[in-house]
Formats: C-alpha cells, sequence, structure tokens
C-alpha cells in the first residue's frame, strides 16, 4: 500500500473510527485537537496528536486547511481522511491535499464542485433522469426576487444551504409571511457552519420521508451502491434514528431508487463513499432527489452492519488504487451486495429532551454503556470522569443493533439503551427509547415531521438515579454530619451490630388477623371478650421509640423484624406500628415515607393485626381538616394494611370522634374508640374527672359505632386501685372488649397493667423489653412472666420474647443521639401530667431551645399552663398546646401572673391561639373566659365541632396541585400525605429527589455517615444491591466544597457537596432593647418562617410582623404599638436567637 500513515482532519467519534479502521489495516494515524479539545479521547486513539489552531475559535481551529497541510508534513502523514462535517464537502482542501502531494481520502474536487454544490447536483439529477422537487435557482439578495421565485414554486417551502449539510441553515417556510427573516437567518448560520451562505428554496413535501442510498466508487469507472438507509425520524432537520434497510420499500420501488443513485453517481464520475439523499412521499412511494453528501455520513454504521462491508476500509483501499470487486478493494461487485438482517443506529446525545435539548455538558462521573450480541457502539469522549465540553456536537456516542428482523433490531436497541447508565450529564435516552416503542415507529407509520406532530415522546419516566443520590446523601453526612446529631452522644464504636433472630417459618397462617377478616370487626370484638387470656399488642414500633427516643426510630430497623414478630410470637394480638407523630416525624426528619413502612410491616406480619393511633379529627395532624380529608385518609390508610385505628380525641370530646369512627366502621376495620385518661379519678379533689365521667363517655363512645373500648393513659396517671375500679366498672356498664395503653413513666404501670388483668381487661399495651419502661409502656417480659400458668397466660413464648429484645436493644443504642436520659421512674409525672410520648419530643424541644439545664422549671411551668387552662385532658395536640405555651414562658421569663395579667401584651404561640378559637373542640367545662379573651384579642371563638365549619377540599383539584408542584404523578396514599401536611410532603419530595430513598441506608450511616476504607452493601430494592466504599475526601476548596470519593460497584465515583461547617463571615444580629415598644425582638431562637411586613409600612398594634418556627412549634410575632416599620432585619429562612432584633419602628 502507499498509504502508510493517516491524518484524520476531524474530531471524536469518526475521528476514531477512521483510526480503528486504519489500526487493523497496519497503517499510522495522526490526530489534530483544538485547545478546548485537549482531553477529547480522540487525541488519545491515534499513535501521534498535534494541536491545531492555536488562539483560533474551538470550531474555527478545525477549519484551518493550511494548519493541517503543516501537521501533514511534521508527522509524515501521507493521506488526509476528512471524517464528516468540518472541512469534509471542501473542495479548495482537496485542492490544497493534490497541492502537497498528499491523497485526500474522498471524492476529487470536481466531483465535491459538481455534487457539494446542491444547485449543480439538482442540474446534474435532471440530466441523469433522476426525479427532483421542484425548486429554485440561488437565491439574489433582492427581496422581491426572492418573494417572487417562492412563489412561482408554491409554498410550504424548504429553504436549504447550498453548500454543507447536517439540516444548517434549514428552514421549514409556511408562508410569505416568515420567508424573508427565514432566509436571513438560514443565510448567516449556513455562513458559520459552512463559510457560504448561498442558499435555494424547494418545495416542502409535507408527509415526507427521507431514505438515502449509499455509493462506493474506485479510481477504474466502478461504481456499487450498499442499499438504502431511513433517516426519516429527524429533529430540526437533524437526524435522530436511523434504520437499514428502509423497512417500508417495496423490492421494485428500492431498485428504482438505488438505480437512480448509482445513475447519478457514474454522471459525476463519483469516486469513494457517497450518499445520494430522497425525499420520498408516504402516500404515493414517490421519490425525489435532494442532495448528494460527498463524504461517509454519520450512519454509515447500519449500512455495515446490513452488508458486512466496512466503509472507511473501503475508502482507504479504493484511494490507494484497489478495485471494486476485488478482494484487495474490501468491497464486493455489485452482484454479490446482499442484504443481510437489519439495523437501526440511535444517536446518544448530552441533550436534554425536557429542556428543548439544550446541550448539556460536565463531567460524566458514571458511564456504562451497552454490550453484547448484536450491539455495536461508535463513541466518542464517553467514559467516566470524561468531560464534555460545551463548544462542539454533543454527540456522545452512536448505537447500532442488528439482527435478522426489523422487530428484533427494534428490541436490542430497546433493551442497549436502557443497559446505558450515564450519571453527571443529560442525555437524550429517554427520548430515544420513546421513539423506537412508539407504536408508529414500530408500524412505519412516521415521516420527517414524526417528532414535531408527536408529544407523548416528550412524556419521560422520571429517572431514579438513586445509587447517585445516596451516595451525595452520605458524602453531605460524612463532611457536615446530620444537624439531628450533631453535638450530641454517639453510640459506642464497639456497639453489636443488630441481628433480626430467625424462627421457624408458621405452617399455618392463622392469627388475630385472619380473625378479623374471617369475622369482621364485630366478630373480632366478641373474640376478644371470649378470650380467656389477656390479649397483647406491642407498643415498639410506635409509641415505645416516640416515648423513648423522639420518634426518631428509622424503617430500616422497624421493618426487618415484622417477620420476626410473625413466626416468633404469632399469639400477639396486634402490633402497633403506624400513626401519631411517626407519620410527620418520618418524613419530617428521616425522609421516609410512612406508607412505604406500613406497607412492609403488614407484608412481614401477615398474621397479626395491624394498629394505629389516630387523632380523630385531626387525622394523624395537629390541626382540623374537613370531613372528606379525614374519611379519605382513613379510607387510605385502611386498605394501605391498618386493620386497627385507636381513634382518640385530645379533649375527650366524642362528637370530634365520630367522622373518623364512621369512616372506619365504613372501611371494615375496627373501630377502637378511646376515653383518654387524666387526673386522679379517685381523688375527690380532682371531681372534673371522676368514675362517672369515665362511664358517661364509654357509653357515648359505644353508641357512636366503637367496636372497642381503649382506655388511653398516656401520662401513666392511671393507679392500680383506680384501674381496678375503673375496669370493673366499665365491664359492667358497657358491652365493648376493653384495651388499656399506658405509660410506665411513674415506675409502676406494671402495676396498674397487673391489676387491670385482674380486673378482667381484655388486651394491654406493653412494649418489647429493650425498649419499655420510664416514659415508654410496661415490658413486655415481665408481663407475660408475672401471668404465666395463671387464667388470664398471654400465651407467648418467652424465648422469643428475649431473642427479639435482643434485637432492639442493639438497635437502641444507635440513636444514642436521642435518648432523654431519663435514669428510672418519675414521681414527678403526676404533678406535670405530661404524655410519655411528649415528654421526650419536649425534651428535645427545650433542648434546640437551649433549656435543657432548666428541665424541671419546664416541667413546673407545664403543670401551671395546665392548671391555667383549666385543667384540660393532655394528649397530643392538647398537650403540643400546654408543652408550646410552657417553653415559650420559660424562654420569656414569663410565671403565670404575666400571662393572666390583663395589662401585660403576650405573645402567644399559635397553637394556644387555636386551642382557645375552639379550634381542637371544646374542653369539658369550657376555657377560662378572662384568659381566652386575651389570647383571642377580640376574635370569636368556635363553639360547635370545627370541621363542619370547613368546606370538603376537591381532592382532585389537590392531586393535581401537588402533581404539578414536585413533578411527577400523585397516588391516593401520596395524595393523603399532602392533604395532612402539604408542606412537609413537598419538602419530603424534595428531599428525596435530592438524596433519594435513604431509607435503605443502615441507621449508622445514615445519621453519621461513613469512614475512611469502610464498605456497605445495600439493597435498593429486592434483588438489588450496591456495594459502596467511601476512600476519602479532599480538603475544603476556596469555594467551600469538598470532593468525596467512592467506589460504587467497583467503579470510582466523585461526589462535590458542600462544607457546610466551614467557618464564614459571622454576622452579629442587633439584641431588642427590653422595654423598648419599637422594637420588636425575637422571644425564642428558631427560624423566621415567613415575614409579614415591610419597610415603609404602617402596622397597628396586634398586627402580626412575622413567625419564628422553633421544632414543630410556630408562634405569630405580634406589634405591641402603632407605628411605621423603620428596618426590617430579617428574612424568611433566617436562623435567630432569643432577644435578636427583629424588626425596628420609626
Amino acid at each position: 500500500m502507499t498509504i502508510k500513515k493517516i491524518l484524520v482532519a476531524n474530531r471524536s467519534e469518526i475521528a476514531i473510527r477512521v483510526f480503528r479502521a486504519a489500526n487493523e489495516l497496519g497503517l499510522k494515524t495522526v490526530a489534530a485537537y483544538a485547545e478546548e479539545d485537549k482531553l477529547a479521547l480522540h487525541r488519545f486513539k491515534a499513535d501521534e496528536a498535534y494541536l491545531i489552531g492555536k488562539g483560533k475559535g474551538p470550531v474555527e481551529a478545525y477549519l484551518q486547511i493550511d494548519e493541517y497541510i503543516r501537521i501533514a508534513r511534521i508527522s509524515g502523514a501521507d493521506a488526509i481522511h476528512p471524517g464528516y462535517g468540518l472541512l469534509s464537502e471542501s473542495p479548495e482542501f482537496v485542492d490544497a491535499c493534490e497541492d502537497a502531494g498528499l491523497i485526500f481520502i474522498g471524492p476529487k474536487a470536481q466531483t465535491m464542485r459538481d455534487l457539494g454544490n446542491k444547485v449543480a447536483a439538482r442540474n446534474m439529477a435532471i440530466a441523469s433522469d433522476v426525479p427532483v422537487v421542484p425548486a429554485t435557482e440561488p437565491l439574489p439578495d433582492d427581496p422581491a426576487l426572492i418573494k417572487s421565485m417562492a412563489a412561482e414554486i408554491g409554498y410550504p417551502l424548504m429553504l436549504k444551504a447550498s453548500w454543507g449539510g447536517g439540516g444548517r441553515g434549514m428552514r421549514r417556510i409556511m408562508d410569505e409571511s416568515t420567508l424573508l427573516s427565514e432566509v436571513s437567518e438560514g443565510k448567516r448560520e449556513a455562513k458559520a457552519a459552512f463559510g457560504k451562505d448561498e442558499m435555494y428554496l424547494e418545495k416542502l413535501v409535507e408527509r415526507a420521508r427521507h431514505v438515502e442510498v449509499q455509493l462506493i466508487g474506485d479510481d477504474h469507472g466502478n461504481l456499487v451502491h450498499l442499499f438504502e438507509r431511513d433517516c426519516s425520524v429527524q429533529r430540526r432537520n437533524q437526524k435522530v434514528v436511523e434504520r437499514a434497510p428502509a423497512p417500508y420499500l417495496s423490492d421494485e420501488v428500492r431498485k428504482d431508487l438505488t438505480d437512480a443513485a448509482v445513475r447519478l453517481g457514474k454522471a459525476a464520475n463519483y469516486r469513494g463513499a457517497g450518499t445520494v439523499e430522497f425525499l420520498m412521499d408516504a402516500d404515493t412511494d414517490k421519490f425525489y432527489f435532494i442532495e448528494v453528501n460527498p463524504r461517509i455520513q454519520v450512519e454509515h454504521t447500519v449500512t455495515e452492519e446490513v452488508t458486512g462491508i466496512d466503509i472507511v476500509k473501503a475508502q482507504i483501499h479504493l484511494l490507494d488504487g484497489a478495485v471494486i470487486g476485488t478482494p484487495e478493494s474490501g468491497v464486493p461487485n455489485q452482484a454479490d451486495i446482499r442484504l443481510n438482517g437489519n439495523a437501526i443506529q440511535c444517536r446518544v446525545t448530552t441533550e436534554d429532551p425536557e429542556e428543548n435539548f439544550i446541550p448539556d455538558y460536565g463531567r460524566i462521573t458514571a458511564y456504562r454503556g451497552a454490550t453484547g450480541f448484536g450491539v455495536r457502539l461508535d463513541g466518542g469522549t464517553a467514559y467516566a470522569g470524561a468531560i464534555i465540553t460545551r463548544f462542539y456536537d454533543p454527540l456522545l456516542e452512536k448505537v447500532t443493533c442488528w439482527a435478522p428482523s426489523a422487530e428484533e433490531a427494534i428490541a436490542r436497541m430497546h433493551r442497549a439503551l436502557r443497559e446505558f447508565r450515564i450519571r453527571g450529564v443529560s442525555t437524550n435516552l429517554a427520548f430515544l427509547e420513546n421513539i423506537i416503542t412508539h407504536p408508529d415507529f414500530v408500524e412505519n407509520r412516521y415521516t420527517t415531521r414524526f417528532i414535531d406532530t408527536t408529544p407523548e415522546l416528550f412524556n419521560f419516566k422520571p429517572r431514579k438515579d438513586r445509587a447517585t443520590k445516596l451516595l451525595s446523601y452520605i458524602a453531605d453526612v460524612t463532611v457536615n454530619g446530620h444537624p439531628e446529631v450533631r453535638d450530641r452522644p454517639r453510640p459506642p464504636a464497639e456497639a453489636a451490630e443488630p441481628m433480626v433472630p430467625e424462627f421457624g417459618v408458621l405452617t399455618e397462617i392463622d392469627g388475630s388477623r385472619q380473625v378479623l377478616e374471617r369475622d369482621g370487626p364485630a366478630g373480632l370484638a366478641q373474640w376478644m371478650k371470649d378470650q380467656s387470656r389477656v390479649l397483647i399488642t406491642d407498643t415498639t414500633m410506635r409509641d415505645a421509640h416516640q416515648s423513648l427516643l423522639a420518634t426518631r426510630m428509622r424503617s430500616f430497623d422497624i421493618t426487618r423484624i415484622a417477620q420476626a414478630y410473625s413466626n416468633g410470637l404469632p399469639n400477639l394480638f396486634s402490633l402497633e406500628c403506624w400513626g401519631g407523630a411517626t407519620f410527620d416525624v418520618s418524613m419530617r426528619f428521616l425522609n421516609e415515607d410512612p406508607w412505604e413502612r406500613l406497607a412492609k410491616v403488614r407484608e412481614g406480619a401477615p398474621n397479626i393485626l395491624t394498629q394505629m393511633l389516630l387523632r380523630g379529627s385531626n387525622g394523624v395532624g395537629y390541626t382540623n381538616y374537613p370531613d372528606n380529608v379525614v374519611k379519605y385518609f382513613v379510607a387510605q390508610a385502611a386498605k394501605g394494611g391498618v386493620d386497627i385505628f385507636r381513634v382518640f380525641d385530645c379533649l375527650n370530646w366524642v362528637e370530634n370522634m365520630r367522622v373518623s369512627l364512621d369512616a372506619v366502621v365504613e372501611a371494615g376495620k375496627v373501630a377502637e374508640g378511646v376515653i383518654c385518661y387524666t387526673g386522679d379519678m379517685l381523688d375527690p379533689d380532682r371531681a372534673k374527672y371522676d368514675l362517672k365521667y369515665y362511664v358517661r363517655l364509654a357509653k357515648e363512645l359505644e353508641k357512636a359505632g366503637a367496636h372497642v373500648l381503649g382506655l388511653k393513659d398516656m401520662a401513666g396517671l392511671l393507679k392500680p386501685a383506680a384501674a381496678k375500679k375503673l375496669i370493673a366498672t366499665l365491664r359492667e356498664e358497657i358491652g365493648l372488649p376493653i384495651h388499656l395503653h399506658t405509660h410506665d413513666t411513674s415506675g409502676a404501670a406494671s402495676a396498674t397493667v397487673l391489676a387491670a388483668v385482674d380486673a378482667g381487661v381484655d388486651a394491654v399495651d406493653v412494649a418489647m423489653d429493650a425498649l419499655s419502661g420510664t416514659t415508654s409502656q410496661p415490658t413486655l417480659g415481665s408481663i407475660v412472666a408475672a401471668l404465666r400458668d395463671g387464667d388470664r397466660d398471654p400465651l407467648l413464648d418467652a424465648g422469643a420474647i428475649r431473642q427479639i429484645s435482643f434485637y432492639w436493644e442493639a438497635v437502641r443504642t444507635q440513636y444514642r443521639a436521642f435518648e432523654s436520659d431519663l435514669k428510672g421512674g418519675a414521681s414527678e409525672v403526676y404533678l406535670h401530667e405530661m404524655p410519655g410520648g411528649q415528654f421526650t419530643n419536649l425534651k428535645e424541644q427545650a433542648r434546640s431551645l437551649g433549656l435543657e439545664t432548666r428541665w424541671h422549671e419546664v416541667a413546673q411551668t407545664y403543670a401551671d399552663v395546665n392548671q391555667m387552662f383549666g385543667d384540660i385532658v393532655k394528649v397530643t395536640p392538647s398537650s403540643k398546646v400546654v408543652g408550646d405555651m410552657a417553653l415559650a414562658m420559660v424562654s420569656a421569663g414569663l410565671k403565670r401572673a404575666d400571662v393572666e395579667d390583663p395589662n401585660r401584651d403576650i405573645a402567644f404561640p399559635d397553637s394556644v391561639v387555636g386551642f382557645f378559637a375552639g379550634d381542637l373542640g371544646q374542653p369539658p367545662g369550657g376555657f377560662p373566659q378572662a384568659l381566652q379573651k386575651k389570647v383571642l384579642k377580640g376574635k370569636e371563638a368556635l363553639t360547635e365541632r370545627p370541621g363542619s365549619f370547613l368546606k370538603d377540599v376537591d381532592l382532585e383539584a389537590e392531586r393535581a396541585k401537588v402533581a404539578e408542584e414536585v413533578g411527577h404523578e400523585i397516588d391516593d396514599y401520596r395524595l393523603a400525605s399532602y392533604l395532612m401536611y402539604p408542606k412537609v410532603f413537598t419538602d419530603f419530595e424534595k428531599t428525596q429527589e435530592l438524596y433519594g430513598p435513604t431509607e435503605v441506608l443502615p441507621t449508622p450511616v445514615y445519621f453519621y455517615g461513613l469512614s475512611e476504607g469502610d464498605e456497605i452493601l445495600v439493597d435498593i430494592e429486592k434483588g438489588k444491591t450496591l456495594v459502596l466504599q467511601y476512600l476519602g475526601r479532599a480538603p475544603t476548596n476556596d469555594k467551600g466544597e469538598v470532593r468525596v470519593f467512592f467506589d460504587l460497584n467497583g467503579q470510582p465515583r466523585t461526589i462535590v457537596v458542600p462544607d457546610r461547617l466551614k467557618a464564614g463571615d459571622i454576622k452579629v444580629r442587633a439584641k431588642a432593647a427590653l422595654g423598648d415598644a419599637k422594637q420588636v425582638g425575637a422571644p425564642m431562637p428558631g427560624v423566621v418562617s415567613s415575614l409579614h411586613v415591610k419597610e415603609g409600612q404602617n402596622v397597628a398594634a396586634g398586627d402580626v410582623i412575622c413567625s419564628i418556627e422553633a421544632m414543630k412549634m410556630e408562634t405569630a410575632i405580634h406589634a405591641e404599638t402603632d407605628g411605621v416599620v423603620a428596618e426590617v432585619l430579617v428574612k424568611p429562612g433566617d436562623q435567630i436567637d432569643s432577644k435578636d432584633l427583629l424588626v425596628r419602628f420609626e
């Protein structure tokens, strides 16, 4: 061969394609690269590489003919391959090569001039009896003449550039109104792309297909075709998907088409590889000549696949003097060229179809390509770590799939596209999937307008990219720590890992849940009464951790043990595992979906009833909801797996519970109507809550349709003697089974439970040993042991209890940061009467407000507030009202007398205002009138059921609203979440989008991240496990960012996160001057959640200035005096401390 060394005057994918062919032929290769392409892969694929066009623009650098000649000389190249685009159609480049004694691997300069100019090519086609579309001569500059020429052809028209390809300069012109502007714009684009702005107009075929014929000729007068390609799937005249052969062509039309292409090629004495493009009318199968591309095409790969001919090698052979039909050429005679199977090519680009195909750029953080039988990849700079620049064509990979049939080729391509994993930059992969699976594509009904007229191609299923999101979370928490555990006690380094015990699989699923399924709610209630044994509910999955660990227990730890309960303790009555504070905390603080938690517990324990806590008209929220919202939530919870609904009202107002009870009954589930116990039933000085009070309530609940009567002693105030008296009396007065719930805050709750059992209670709540005692429930194992072998033996396996408790013991250790550090029983509970669940939460709130060391003062104030408010029933959310007021008073240094002083203005927390306004209902005995008047500041209070004043919500309108906000469809469960907690849910969705399914991470990793060298296995779904290893981190850079290094499934990944702990400029806020009515200060530390005033605004005394949120408590700050706002010193989202100056008046 005379060719020894080839310089490729091009870049990226096509340069690599030529290098590969040359390498197989034993030829040396030379690359040229612009400054902006110094990291491009083609530079490293060649034997030698040289910088081109120094000082020029990124594209301009590749258009320097003299530079290529210079590089060829210094490298010793004797041939130049132009690739496609850039200078591939420049006759001047051919001339320069010939003048320099270099072989140009392409047509002769004259052929290029004859065919490269589209007007000249058209005239040649007419002379060769090739059909052409009516078109104009090159357009003049005179606007009037342009209009006249357009009118002569007739609209619609297609504007085209006489030189170049790739759709540059092409415009659809539907009428004269846009003609001149489109011509002007097209000229500018053509000039920029090809250096020439000659344009012409062509008649537009409305239902057109784009078909092209591949030609190859030698220097000995031989010319053959390699059949046709379909290139109809285009966007802005740029090809997106190509196929060979065209699946809709008959043999007759195929022969006419290829014969016409060969006639034209012979008329031009064509040499090398070239393509004749035709427009085909989809309705008539008539075809019209468009143009000749005197170069190799991007889509040449599909032709290679169906003919077996390497077109690039053939180009080299033929320009080296080989003759078509000889083995040396690599191209058989026409009669020996046959089609074999079907091929399809998709162009994978870094364009974002959801953002109008804006090219994306940046570093590819992860790359996994598609391989396998029948899959071919021709790529450019496509690998993990590659940098995609903004300067060039966004083509990343050409994926070509071959198969015997068109249908199989499509299926193989679909598989290949799904196999790709490209992270760090946007791609069009999902768009390509939509194209090739669309019925119009599969059934060959598409035309060149397919993409423009098929909007469903742009309906994309969101990419999960769970691994990257999880790495981002782990990197963030490793660098910055988790805000919930920062500066808190950590689990011991040597802590044992929780091990789920394994018990023998049950031969028969037949437990309490099967009783419900078989006999219904009423039948279950009768079954409960018929049992001689006392029935046991385990609260570990909800109230136990809510009471001990501020509700911070994660689904990772809760759901894994469900099956062990099912197999080891099949005689359990129920698992209390859902509702109450766990619902919002799971989303708000743990980034978890409560519905997924419920589904997994239900799946793990199919034989045990699941139980939830429902706050009556408050659902699982802290406010009232319209009746249809409460009903909808109950319906979804029933459908999602809840069997027993423990329904209570925070003020024991049965009227407020009816909607919920009715909804539960309608859903066919167990309605446990609850009496909240408070005070001391046997204390004559607390006669407000005596035995008659509880009996009356029980009868009301029975009449309201409850299947079970719940006694909810949420503070642990029920003493053994009172329990015995109350249970015995209720059993005589009502016909419902009785279910007791208490807390062990005092340390005496076990005695209460045993007294209740002796009195005939049907079911009791206890907690697994490791999470029992103090503010939680009495100890399950101890209660079971105490009752063993007696008449009311619960028939639970003590060994299984111990093994499950060992698991919870190891789990609890991981939540050391949330322990309340209550060492033992506290008789102080009889003073403050604080619910067990609230006790630890209130301690957590006090800590966040800097009141941790003043806890006993908070407890005393809590008791004072209770009496000040009229000695109310205290359970969420009424207990929250008392807690919010107590914290506000201690923070501001207020005593009861200060609050009750009618001459002293107080900023009451929003929850307190809502309570006195009747938002929670009516307390027994009513409200303290003077305090109510002060709190409401003239606002009228409700006296009827709050929900009756609320209009039904349009559920579908709300669904549409939240779907638009979060960017995806919302199912019934998530709609229920949104209806309960709109902001919490949307924030949760945003966090999920940012960090992915963090619930799959082990708890130590979730809270503390990883240490260098740590490796973990993460199950992201059934049968899919990620292998993650933390390799280390770089120092914080000057932008305050940290690069964190991982191995993900053996592949290196780098995540960049901000270093939030890096000290910056500390802005010290001014403090409000004490006693100055013109300065509004913060009554407590927190976050400014909303701002209601601006500078220059007139404000009246009592107007809301702003709202402050601390933990889950929100307080409105009111103006104490009339005035004009002179300065606003905060904005929403600002973190503030107590007494910080918020607003100053003139």
